[in-house]
């Protein structure tokens, strides 16, 4: 089965437990006013592979995983290709490999629950937690991540539940009470990660002629993030 890339980071540190190969598929359905690579929008990529060819490159790097590392399939949004990232996935747990998949959660059909059975680990990034600011800044319903959460509740699939903390929208007390009231609802979350907005990727919108809608938020101080990281439950 063949795919549409974006990148591949070989041994990525951030996108997941241990080491990473880290594969950023092409194509997003939404628009978060934060994304960090629009770049990846579109579901046309130049870069084409084979599920095998994935598999062949992370083989590579196998001896660098340990017992934590793997693979893990980013993007872009990783459940707009479940197919292929089925493919990828059934081969590298064929060869030893662990997988992560990094999504934003807001598909949920037959060929994400497949994806799924072959899945070690959620990275599963709940933008909000209020619908008014989902709706209007990632452009679908706080519903969509929360439906796809009860579902890897109910498979039993160790999830990382993410958030990027963007000054007046997210850094404040009533949405970290939200996200330990979601802790504590769904026992498949064992870690919350929260993740400073920043802006090293406005030279992407530049280069592709368009706003970042988020040009005028600043990173939040290394205080704020770590008051906030301190009322998180810890899992």
């Amino acid at each position: 089965m063949i795919g549409q890339v974006h990148s591949i980071q070989s041994l990525g540190t951030v996108d997941g437990p241990g080491l990473r190969f880290v594969v950023f598929l092409q194509g997003c359905n939404l628009r978060c006013k934060c994304c960090h690579n629009p770049d990846t929008w579109e579901m046309q990529s130049e870069k084409t592979f084979t599920s095998e060819e994935i598999v062949h490159k992370a083989l590579n790097y196998r001896e660098y995983f340990g017992e934590k590392g793997g693979i893990t399939l980013s993007g872009g949004e990783p459940l707009l290709q479940a197919d292929f990232a089925y493919e990828i996935f059934k081969l590298c747990h064929e060869n030893g490999i662990n997988t992560c998949l990094d999504t934003s959660g807001s598909i949920l059909n037959d060929s994400v629950k497949k994806l799924l059975t072959e899945t070690d680990r959620v990275l599963l990034d709940v933008k909000y937690t209020d619908d008014d600011l989902y709706i209007e800044n990632v452009g679908c319903a706080i519903k969509k991540p929360l439906e796809f959460l009860e579902y890897l509740n109910e498979q039993k699939i160790p999830t990382t539940l993410r958030q990027v903390v963007i000054p007046t929208l997210n850094d404040n007390e009533e949405n970290i009470e939200k996200l330990n009231a979601i802790v504590k609802e769904y026992s498949c979350i064992d870690k919350v990660e929260l993740l400073p907005f920043k802006k090293i990727c406005q030279t992407k919108y530049d280069s592709m002629n368009i706003p970042f809608p988020f040009a005028d938020k600043e990173t939040p101080t290394k205080e704020i993030m770590e008051k906030l990281k301190n009322k998180i439950i810890q899992t």
